[in-house]
């Protein structure tokens, strides 16, 4: 057994509450967190710096009594080192001026780009000797075809018409970025784990923007790979997948990793139904449940009912957004604590 509930319950064991963590509980909603990105003069400076990385992800573990901290950083620092240059532009959000057109912009991506991530290790470093000995934290990374939509788009898009158009219509060369990728965060997450993370989640938040036959064909055989590389090397430490919006797809779910992290949008009991048994199932609360008190009641009744006969790691289906209410919260993580522990 394990001192932190968070990797028990990941890797099976009985646990005597369900762990709670919430995606993207580092953020705007809490003033905390305001005043030192303010503090670090823009969102990329406060991702560069270590100690002020380190100080927002604890700020949720003090303020809202989480099971486990998320390494505070971003999924595009990844594609940043590679070589894209990066801007975070205000009520647009991250852009790359320059993204990917042809077979050279393919070839110029630097693959050692693990290496100048050292702020990232570092940060990891600095939480690890502060963060208390029975909670856990997570590292993670954004999964390749995220990073590949992002790099092709040049930001975020409503249609993902260009990285589209490639995958019908020049699928090497997206398969091309994928295996490279695919690379590059498989050397990240292994020096996350060296660095101290106890787990590391990979994120595929556009995964609903594939039909099923190329969902799996160019985001989650790539996802599996990197699991399945980073579990032969470090079978304990546990892997968490969650390709948002594909509650449709979970027949075709395969792999070596321990945790999948189902979304809002697909019912807990059809995730139990067809996963609950071989893996570890983490979610799904709907996050604007957090503007309710007896939203999150009857969310929360809900989810701890239906997964009461099974291992289970309570979390939002996506992340917290700004203007929820940290009290609200505070509220979600204890009601989940002593509701969970009657089962």
């Amino acid at each position: 057994m394990s001192r932190k509930i968070f990797i028990d319950a990941s890797l099976g064991r009985k646990t005597p509450y369900t762990p709670i963590w919430l995606m993207r509980q580092a953020g705007r909603y809490l003033s905390e967190y305001m005043e030192v990105r303010n503090r670090a003069g823009s969102f990329l400076d406060l991702c560069h710096s270590p100690e002020l990385s380190a100080e927002v992800t604890l700020q949720p573990v003090d303020i809202l009594g989480v099971d486990a901290a998320i390494l505070f950083s971003d999924i595009l620092v990844v594609p940043n080192e590679m070589g894209m240059e990066l801007e975070f532009i205000k009520g647009v959000g991250p852009k790359f001026p320059k993204p990917l057109t042809s077979d050279r912009d393919l070839e110029n991506l630097d693959m050692s780009a693990s290496e100048k991530l050292g702020y990232v290790y570092k940060t990891i470093e600095i939480v690890r000797n502060r963060l208390a000995d029975d909670k856990a934290l997570i590292g993670f990374s954004g999964s390749p075809w995220t990073l590949a939509t992002y790099m092709i788009e040049g930001q975020g898009s409503k249609t993902y018409a260009r990285i589209k158009k490639i995958l019908y219509s020049d699928p090497a060369y997206l398969h091309a970025l994928l295996e490279k990728l695919t690379i590059v965060i498989t050397q990240y997450l292994e020096k996350q784990i060296l660095s101290g993370v106890d787990a590391v989640q990979i994120f595929d938040s556009w995964a609903s923007a594939l039909e099923k036959e190329t969902f799996f064909e160019f985001s989650w055989r790539y996802m599996v790979k990197i699991s399945e590389s980073l579990k032969e090397k470090y079978p304990n430490i546990p892997i968490i997948l969650f390709p948002k919006g594909v509650g449709s797809y979970l027949d075709g779910i395969y792999g070596n990793f321990d945790v999948f992290g189902v979304d809002w949008g697909t019912p807990i009991e059809l995730a139990k139904e067809k996963l609950g048994d071989r893996y570890i199932l983490q979610g799904n609360l709907e996050p604007t449940r957090l503007y309710s008190k007896e939203a999150i009641k009857s969310g929360v009744t809900h989810i701890i009912e239906t997964m009461q006969n099974r291992r289970h790691i309570f979390n939002l289906g996506h992340g917290m957004l700004p203007d929820l209410d940290r009290e609200n919260a505070k509220y979600l993580v204890n009601l989940v604590r002593e509701m969970s522990s009657r089962y």
